[in-house]
């Protein structure tokens, strides 16, 4: 999988995706890599569909999240890269259904969004927008147990 951050004039770009449980969570745009496509023209193209904007140019990957669900029995990766000079204006077209709005947020407010969402979402972004690293980090998780919707997420350390 692949997300893109998205900076503008306006702040960050999250979108707010409706889950099969009819859940809404909001989360930076991007999506799964279909196979034979290139990460980065996959990103371009879910931006594109769940956005609007049109992305000419990404850097990074700013960080990289890997969560490990054995009781699931599934295995997440996701690259994240960083949009400096999107175009075009916002609007959706996404042809999954799941993404259902599209709004920009100051940086110094983000978590307040995210919250609620997976830990693997929401930890990675709010560092990255604190800090500002220059080097690419990992996030490792791994579900230790699921309690209906519940999931017991626990950090790896390297």
């Amino acid at each position: 999988m692949a997300g893109g951050v998205i900076e503008g004039p306006s702040g960050v770009l999250l979108v707010r995706n409706r889950r099969k449980n009819g859940s809404l969570d909001w989360s930076t745009p991007g999506g799964v890599v279909d196979p034979g496509e290139e990460v980065l023209e996959a990103l371009t193209r879910e931006v594109a569909e769940e956005t609007g904007l049109v992305v000419p140019a990404w850097t990074g990957p700013i960080y990289h999240v890997e969560v490990e669900a054995p009781v699931l029995d599934w295995h997440l990766t996701v690259e994240v890269f960083r949009a400096p000079a999107p175009a075009g204006d916002l609007h959706i077209d996404d042809p999954d259904g799941i993404v259902v709005e599209a709004r920009w947020f100051d940086a110094d407010r983000c978590a307040e969004p995210l919250d609620g969402n997976h830990r693997w979402v929401t930890e990675p972004m709010v560092a990255y927008l604190a800090e500002r690293w220059d080097e690419p980090t990992s996030f490792r998780y791994r579900i230790e147990r699921t309690d209906g919707e519940e999931l017991d997420v626990v950090a790896l350390d390297d």
